[in-house]
């Protein structure tokens, strides 16, 4: 009671010190003038005293601790009796919590403000290991008390310190905030900026509950434009996003996603790069397997990565650029030193993953200059890829090349030749003799890269790889079924199409290549009828509009057969994801994410619901946490971690952070490890014994 006398004693007597202190500079300045003068140059801080500094000089010059401190000893004086006061002292009350929050919405008090801040803080740290620490003031709350003040400080703190700091009720720029810094306002508030952001970071690396977390990054993301006055804090919450969106949950990663996107669109420069390396590293460490489950997330995260890049081109571009030559870097090294160990850094998940991730950016953006010229680079390695081991076995990674090589040519109008690299695959030998390996599991071409060798003598193997090669060939040839020259650029294909016809022993394929065949015929009639009739030569502009009219309409053979053929793979592939997708099924298409994700008018309105039921348990932070992981999980990711080592840089690449981690091999070949000793002829180039490959490690690319 000493102590608080004294405070009393001592605020009491501040409003007379201060005209004391004015009536000073008023007799300094009548009677020694040049040195007011001297003042006035060089210690203007010293003359600026007037009434608004009284009410918040101790919010401007002491610490942010110390500023809540004080206030909350005044609280405790205003709001607990004297003969209750020693009791209760680290007890925190709904009672205290709900005064609080009327005397902000009623009276607008500061003194208020201060005390939830306070009481957040603790919220936010409870649980943690504080030790003896005078400053923690409340000890001991309810999980009732938690939900009340989290739900409040998270509804309201944005709209609070925006009225404090005299800034619009919503959104900003980085630009609003660099002159906000050098106002009176920001001095004397920064402080509660500081520690609602600083203090929700920390219970975020607490909580376990996807809904919970979510609703927090949504309530962040309103006032994620003060980010950009403190780097510090940024990058933890980049780092805390991307964590979120790689591995969250239900609707956790749209919205970590859409917290990262509107950091990039409000701060700009400050977050870019981060952003676009850290997103791509994300989507590298998350896609090291595929399998059923798997397939439509992974997809989800691409897309993502894609519709970032829309946020700034031209810097995308430059990170963009430097990953697409890092793969060439590798496939470089897999052509020079034919190795197998070299060969599994580009026929691994991560690699074609990456290879999908810039052939989707590409074919999105191909309309744009800034993005466009990546298109050939990309080709030329996808077309490497495709050639590198031109085995039986790798006919999955092969049509999944193609596949890719189609994409790009339909989106910017390129033509590319795919025809040889799917004529090849029907003149080996596996796919001309019939199966001897009985009929076999139906195999999804989608999530395998090689297939092992019993799968590879299977009827169900053949099939679909014949099935796979007709798709192909025939969107290829249908994207050119409408130019003048597709007689000529036809007749190889259609050639080598009859000489399988001849040379296969199996009749079902017989007959679906024959079908193609008569529609490529029928096609050239539809292009020669017309091009009889036209007057402008094959290097005329005029040749672009060539049947320019029936391409919108889609009306050639090729076209109506191709989307025939569409219709039965997508028949075909829901029939094998029915009965195995169940985790992530709606996690694929973007725009369905997006749309349920209320508008910021529709959130406002629904905010308070939402938050009561989702802050409505016993949960509090300190318990299961993800930050206190059970000893085998951390001695697992110990174990991850080794295994993610061999990260170096290319040659040539100015930024050390833009350089991601090898693509180091993944273990979906392990099985393929345990088949018989016998390889065919063109494999025994990739060298080297089943036994030595086990225990070899994979080393890191040397610089150049």
């Amino acid at each position: 009671m000493g102590e608080k006398g004294k405070k009393g004693k001592t605020m009491s007597k501040s409003p007379s010190a201060a005209k004391e202190h004015k009536e000073q500079l008023e007799r300094l300045q009548k009677k020694d003038p040049e040195f007011y003068q001297y003042l006035q140059q060089y210690g203007k801080d010293l003359l600026t005293f007037d009434d608004e500094d009284e009410d918040f000089d101790d919010d401007a010059e002491v610490d942010m601790e110390d500023a809540e401190n004080q206030l909350d000893d005044e609280t405790y004086q205003h709001d607990i009796p004297e003969e209750e006061e020693k009791p209760s002292k680290n007890v925190l009350t709904t009672e205290m919590v709900n005064s609080w929050c009327k005397s902000i919405r009623e009276d607008e008090k500061l003194s208020a403000v201060h005390s939830i801040m306070k009481a957040f803080r603790t919220a936010c740290h409870y649980g943690d290991d504080t030790g003896t620490d005078s400053s923690a003031k409340f000890a001991v709350m309810s999980s009732s008390v938690f939900n009340k003040i989290m739900l409040f400080t998270l509804s309201e703190m944005d709209r609070i310190l925006r009225k404090l700091l005299k800034l619009p009720a919503s959104g900003g720029k980085k630009e609003t905030i660099i002159e906000l810094m050098n106002t009176k306002q920001w001095k004397n508030y920064n402080h509660l900026v500081k520690s609602y952001l600083g203090n929700a970071l920390h219970v975020l690396n607490q909580m376990t509950d996807t809904k919970m977390i979510s609703f927090t990054l949504r309530r962040l993301q309103y006032s994620s434009v003060f980010l950009a006055a403190f780097p510090s804090l940024l990058r933890k919450y980049i780092k805390v996003a991307l964590h979120f969106w790689g591995t969250g949950g239900d609707a956790l990663p749209v919205v970590s996603f859409l917290f990262l996107r509107d950091l990039c669109v409000r701060l700009g420069s400050d977050c870019l790069d981060e952003c676009f390396r850290g997103i791509y590293k994300a989507y590298v460490l998350n896609c090291h397997f595929v399998n059923a489950s798997k397939l439509q997330h992974i997809q989800f995260l691409a897309n993502c990565v894609i519709e970032l890049v829309r946020v700034d081109l031209p810097t995308a571009y430059q990170h963009a650029f430097v990953f697409i030559r890092q793969l060439a870097m590798l496939l470089r090294d897999a052509l020079n030193m034919k190795t197998k160990e070299a060969y599994r850094k580009v026929y691994e998940w991560k690699f074609i993953n990456c290879l999908e991730l810039w052939t989707g950016a590409i074919c999105t953006y191909s309309s744009e200059a800034d993005f466009r010229p990546l298109a050939y680079p990309l080709t030329q390695i996808i077309s490497g890829v495709a050639r590198l081991v031109p085995t039986a076995r790798y006919f999955p990674l092969r049509l999944r090349c193609v596949k890719m090589l189609n994409r790009i040519s339909a989106a910017t109008g390129t033509f590319i030749p795919v025809s040889m690299l799917l004529l090849d695959m029907l003149e080996m030998k596996e796919l001309n003799r019939p199966p001897t390996g009985g009929v076999g599991k139906a195999v999804d071409l989608r999530t395998t890269l090689k297939a092992s060798k019993p799968i590879l003598k299977t009827r169900a193997f053949q099939e679909a790889c014949v099935l796979s090669v007709v798709e192909e060939l025939a969107e290829h040839l249908a994207q050119w079924s409408y130019s003048v020259a597709f007689f000529e650029l036809s007749f190889i294909p259609a050639v080598r199409l009859r000489s399988f016809c001849k040379c296969t022993k199996v009749e079902r394929f017989r007959k679906e290549m024959r079908h193609l065949i008569r529609k490529i015929e029928a096609n050239d009639e539809f292009t020669n009828e017309r091009r009889a009739s036209v007057t402008f030569l094959p290097n005329d502009n005029a040749a672009t509009s060539f049947l320019e009219d029936e391409k919108k309409m889609g009306t050639s053979p090729l076209s109506q057969y191709v989307t025939t053929l569409r219709q039965r793979a997508q028949q075909r592939n829901d029939s094998m994801m029915e009965s195995s997708v169940l985790v992530g099924e709606k996690s694929a298409v973007f725009g369905k994410k997006l749309d349920q994700i209320p508008d910021s008018d529709e959130e406002d309105d629904i905010k308070n619901d939402d938050g009561a039921t989702i802050f409505n348990s016993s949960w509090l932070p300190g318990g299961d946490s993800r930050a206190n992981l059970p000893k085998e999980e951390e001695k697992k990711k110990k174990k991850k971690k080794n295994k993610k080592k061999g990260m170096e840089q290319d040659e040539g690449v100015g930024d050390d952070e833009d350089v991601v981690e090898d693509l180091v091999l993944s273990s979906d070949e392990d099985e393929d490890e345990e088949d018989t000793a016998e390889e065919d002829g063109n494999e025994e180039q990739l060298g080297g014994s089943r036994q030595q490959n086990k225990k070899q490690k994979p080393k890191n690319l040397s610089n150049k």
